[in-house]
């Protein structure tokens, strides 16, 4: 079974030279996309974000230990990797619906406007 999520993720502490090798180990993992930096020079932490099926009953935390540990190996040591997992298929909604006095209330306060009449 799969599930559709939207990882992001989050890598600071990590040597800055390896910053395309750290890129790629991420992209082996996830489909991460459109890179961005903050912080000092422009690289103190990097952020990216993408969406595919975790697979084969993966857990949001075993994939954030795949992730981490291939970002490990790419950095040659510990960086802090934080990983934001949004379960896209069951996402909480809201449903918002008028009725007829909400459209006689809308359309008079529409046509007042219109007119110039300005509510104070």
């Amino acid at each position: 079974m799969s599930r559709f999520y939207e990882m992001s993720v989050e890598v600071s502490g990590h040597d800055r030279a390896k910053v395309a090798e750290l890129q790629a180990a991420a992209e082996q993992e996830w489909p991460f996309d459109d890179w961005w930096f903050a912080g000092e020079d422009g690289a103190a932490t990097m952020h990216a974000s993408g969406q595919d099926n975790l697979c084969g009953g993966e857990t949001e935390e075993e994939f954030t230990e795949r992730l981490s540990l291939a970002m490990w190996r790419a950095n040659g040591g510990y960086c802090r990797v934080s990983v934001d997992a949004t379960y896209l298929e069951n996402l909480p909604y809201e449903t918002h619906g008028l009725d007829e006095a909400d459209y006689a209330r809308l359309i008079q306060d529409d046509r007042t406007s219109s007119t110039g009449d300005a509510r104070t």
